[in-house]
């Protein structure tokens, strides 16, 4: 009897990869799930670039311009890829992010930004 060798792979979504240099060069690290990023200049020694990827069009990625996810932020639905994360915000460069695969609510974001904690079930970065 012959047994089969079978392999389960699962995908996580959503995906964030984030860059080191501008245009997607450099340096270069894949994130999988819900999770908040509170210092981006404490990853890769500063993220320049990322794309963000999940099958489902609600994923919500949130930019902010404070660490810690404070202050001014910018709400983005769906598939993205920012070549330049200087300036893309009008006040300045983006600090904090949070990726989620599911759709965050305005109330929910600004109820991290005032606190600081993300919902149950993020990882924090």
């Amino acid at each position: 009897m012959t047994s089969k060798n079978t392999s389960i792979s699962q995908i996580i979504y959503p995906r964030l990869t984030v860059y080191s240099e501008e245009n997607f060069r450099g340096l270069r690290r894949v994130y999988r799930g819900n999770l908040g990023i509170r210092d981006i200049d404490s990853v890769l020694t500063g993220i320049e670039s990322l794309r963000f990827f999940s099958t489902n069009p609600n994923a919500t990625l949130v930019l902010f311009d404070r660490s810690r996810f404070r202050d001014n932020f910018v709400v983005l639905r769906g598939n993205r890829s920012i070549r330049e994360l200087d300036d893309f915000l009008r006040r300045g460069d983006v600090e904090s992010l949070i990726a989620s695969n599911e759709r965050l609510t305005l109330a929910q974001i600004r109820k991290i930004r005032r606190t600081g904690n993300l919902p149950p079930g993020y990882r924090l970065i």
